[in-house]
This record gives C-alpha cells, structure tokens and sequence, in this order.
C-alpha cells in the first residue's frame, strides 16, 4: 500500500476494506461518503490511526506494529443518538447561543432528529438511513429538511472529533437546492392584501390579521413580532432583545403603533399570545395567511416575502440602503442588496427617463456646437 494508492480508492454504495501487503493487520476502510480511514486489527480488535489524507502509510505502519506490541485497549461504548445529542453534544453549544437559537435547535432535535435516529447507536447511523429521512421529509418542506439536515451534519461532525465514529454519514447527503426568490408585493398586490385584511380585523383571526399587517408595516421578521413581549414596546418603537441578529430596535408607523397599542390589552407578557397556552407565544403557520395568498392571488408570496416588500418599498421610495439595513437589522450591509429588489416596471420606466435624457443631449450636441 502506498499513499498514492489509498488517496486513490473510490467509494462504493457500502464501505470496504483494502489490507497492506507490508503490515498485514493494517487496512485502509473506504466509507461510502469517500472518507478513508486507516485501520488497525489486533486479535480481532480494531483501532482507528487517523485519515488517510492526514497520517501517512509509515506513521500508520509504525502505528500498527506498536499496537501490535502493546495491544489495542477495549473499544469506547458508543452511545445511542439520543443519548449523545441530548448530552456533550448539546452541552457544547447551548450555554454560548442566544435564547432562540436554543428554542429552534431544540424544536428540530426533537421533533425531527431524536424520532428519526434517537434509538439508534451513533455508528449504527448509515449514509442511506439519512438520504431516505432527508428525501421523505423534504417532500412535504424541502427547507425545514435543509435546515435539519445541517442540525444532524454538526452533531456527526461532533461524534467524529470525540472519537465515537470514524465518518459522518449526513456529510455526503446534499441538500435541496433552494432558488433564491426576488418575489414581492406589487402596490396593487399591497392594496388587496391590505383589504383582505380589513375584511377579519376583529374576526376571530384578529391576530393573525394583525400580525401580518406589522410584518408588512415594519419589515420586522416573523420571530421578532409573534414572540413580542409588552416590556418591549418603547412607545413608537420595539425594543427587541433576542432578534435574529441580536438587540435591535424597530420604529413603529402610526397605523403600526394602533396595532401595537390594541394588543397591549392582551393577557401576560406576550403580545400575541397562543390560544391555548396563553403564557406561550403564537407558535406555528398563520393559518389566515394560506387562506388570504388563495383570495387575493398571490399563492407564490411567503410571508417572508413582506420583509422583501418593506425594503422594496423604501428603495422604489429613494430611501439610502445604509438606512434600509438598519430598518432590517442587517449586521453586514451588504446583506441588504438581496432584498433590494424593483420590479421590472420600475426598472423599464428608469430605462426609458434615462433613455430619452441621454437622447435629448446627443439631440442638443447635434445641434449646437457650443454645448
């Protein structure tokens, strides 16, 4: 065997193990996902010397014999995925993210990773196992399954560095590929919309109505507005501690201050509590915003998309982006282009005022020399 040699053994659908003609009891295992490892076996025990990009054959080779000498001591238990996930690996991040970010790794551990893998030992997980979750789960939200299947890449990537597997199976498994969408409410779209809303103010989906009505009105994220909390409203602006980006504070329109101001008479701390746990925040899809995207016609619009028309708006409207960063919350300016988006009729009618300006001074140059 040759480093040549190892560096260059493919892959197949289940891993496989080539032998050292040299030191017969080291291998080189070849993993589905392309990782090669190099492998000690003494007395039927195995031991793991490192990759096969990062040890060389002779510190591998030397490796061997000393364990051959010295024995290779019994293996590591290695837990179950839930043992594992719920323990070091969440212990290592969940004292350093911020509240939320603990609230959201939580909801997918739990409500998608630990059912799907929890009962299963860590080395015990196979590459198929996870394509097959990841493709039954991305049929019915490619981006939920998107954001999961990072959620599983890094507590894998974890067991790898301690120790307890030799490859990360969820390493190899691509993600779906998600277009990046310019879509945002047209004036027109804006007007239904706001009408459609007028139409359940009040009704039993007052809420939902109102909290869609503030993401379009503020720009503000779904999460900063149905996780609101009264000690947050500052009079004609949000005081938010736990956005995305960290503190931030969203300035409130009059129409925006109205809402705001009627649902500061709702019980508790949240604004916009959960009808069945009132000491919860809202929690879930707006069920009226499926219903209004069918009405008004526009079932290619996320809610998200609003955050994309509040900052379209103020860029039709000549705000500077410096100022529309900071209406978002963008920590890196730059961020703000991909929301900066004018529509193509904005962008024809620019077209055709500079288009005839330039042909009115070619026309003037034409014809007076002095010009």
């Amino acid at each position: 065997m040759t480093d040549t040699r190892a560096r260059r053994l493919k892959p197949s659908a289940s891993e496989y193990s080539v032998h050292d003609r040299v030191v017969p009891s080291l291998s080189v295992r070849v993993y589905p996902t392309g990782t090669r490892t190099w492998i000690c076996t003494v007395d039927g025990r195995k031991a793991s010397l490192g990759r096969v990009d990062l040890v060389p054959v002779e510190d591998a080779r030397r490796e061997c014999f000393r364990l051959q000498a010295e024995g290779i001591a019994p293996a590591r238990e290695v837990p179950i995925y839930r043992a594992f996930a719920l323990g070091v690996w969440r212990e290592s991040w969940a004292d350093r993210c911020k509240p939320s970010t603990v609230r959201g790794w939580d909801h997918v551990l739990n409500g998608r990773l630990l059912p799907e893998f929890g009962s299963l030992r860590l080395d015990r997980i196979t590459r198929q196992a996870v394509q097959d979750w990841f493709e039954e789960y991305s049929r019915t939200a490619p981006g939920g399954a998107n954001s999961a299947l990072r959620l599983l890449r890094q507590s894998l990537k974890f067991a790898m560095e301690r120790g307890l597997v030799d490859s990360n199976p969820a390493a190899s498994v691509l993600p779906n590929r998600r277009p990046r969408l310019s879509r945002f409410l047209s004036r027109d779209e804006i007007r239904r919309l706001n009408e459609a809303l007028d139409r359940h103010a009040g009704g039993r989906r007052g809420m939902q109505a109102d909290i869609i009505r503030l993401l379009l009105l503020t720009g503000a994220r779904k999460s900063e507005i149905v996780r609101l909390k009264r000690r947050e409203v500052d009079g004609d602006r949000l005081r938010l501690a736990d956005a995305k980006t960290g503190p931030r504070t969203v300035h409130l329109g009059p129409e925006a201050r109205e809402i705001i101001e009627r649902r500061m008479n709702a019980p508790g701390e949240f604004l916009f509590p959960s009808p069945a746990k009132p000491k919860r925040p809202l929690y879930g899809n707006l069920p009226l915003w499926q219903e209004i995207r069918r009405e008004i016609g526009v079932e290619d619009v996320r809610l998200h998309d609003l955050r994309h028309s509040y900052a379209s708006q103020c860029v039709i409207e000549g705000v500077p982006l410096p100022v529309v960063s900071r209406l978002l919350g963008h920590r890196d300016p730059a961020m703000t282009l991909r929301y900066a988006h004018v529509s193509d009729p904005d962008v024809e009618a620019a077209a055709e005022r500079i288009g005839a300006r330039i042909s009115e001074l070619l026309s003037r140059s034409a014809t007076d020399p002095t010009f």
